[in-house]
């Protein structure tokens, strides 16, 4: 199997959580994107960056903000593609889709931020582009949301919710253990 990692708006500003919606679940999925990032470099397996360039002047992702960078933690190296993307979805806009059929990509493996946003957008069309897809759970975060009638749901039942909609039908989800001890017993 040829796994490639897309790790998808890991950047400074989604911790303005203000902006987000004010609380969010999962306060360690960049270090687990960062371990599997560095299991990937350790082996030599493929891994592509997405940054969000948002158009919304006022927000921390938009090009001219601080928040626009990624995250240290996950910071690509310089022989690593980075690609930009101004939509949800990391393909719309970018050479992904390219990329990793250029790349002989058999297994796509998203981690990033939000689960309910661009990670959701781009797991479905990881899926309808016909590439298997496997999301890591714990390498992924939801902010809280709030309903029409102005109750507030929970970030981690968001992150739940949305990985129930995606499992099976759009992508396999598991955990970032699960998919290293994977790769392991097939190198």
């Amino acid at each position: 199997m040829n796994y490639a990692l897309v790790l998808i708006d890991i950047q400074k500003g989604l911790d303005e959580l203000h902006f987000y919606g004010g609380v969010r679940n999962n306060l360690t999925a960049e270090s687990n994107c960062s371990l599997l990032l560095k299991y990937f470099r350790d082996h030599d397996l493929h891994r592509v960056f997405i940054q969000h360039d948002s158009i919304n002047p006022e927000s921390p992702l938009h090009p001219s903000k601080k928040g626009h960078e990624i995250k240290e933690e996950v910071k690509p190296t310089v022989n690593e593609e980075v690609f930009h993307k101004s939509v949800n979805s990391a393909f719309i806009g970018t050479q992904l889709e390219h990329w990793l059929h250029q790349h002989a990509t058999d297994v796509v493996v998203m981690v990033g931020l939000t689960t309910e946003h661009c990670i959701s957008t781009s797991v479905r069309m990881s899926a309808n582009l016909g590439f298997q897809t496997i999301l890591i759970e714990d390498a992924t975060a939801a902010f809280q949301k709030v309903l029409p009638d102005g109750q507030v749901v929970d970030a981690e039942m968001v992150h739940q919710v949305e990985l129930a909609n995606l499992r099976d039908e759009f992508a396999e989800i598991i955990t970032s253990h699960a998919l290293v001890k994977r790769i392991k017993s097939n190198i």
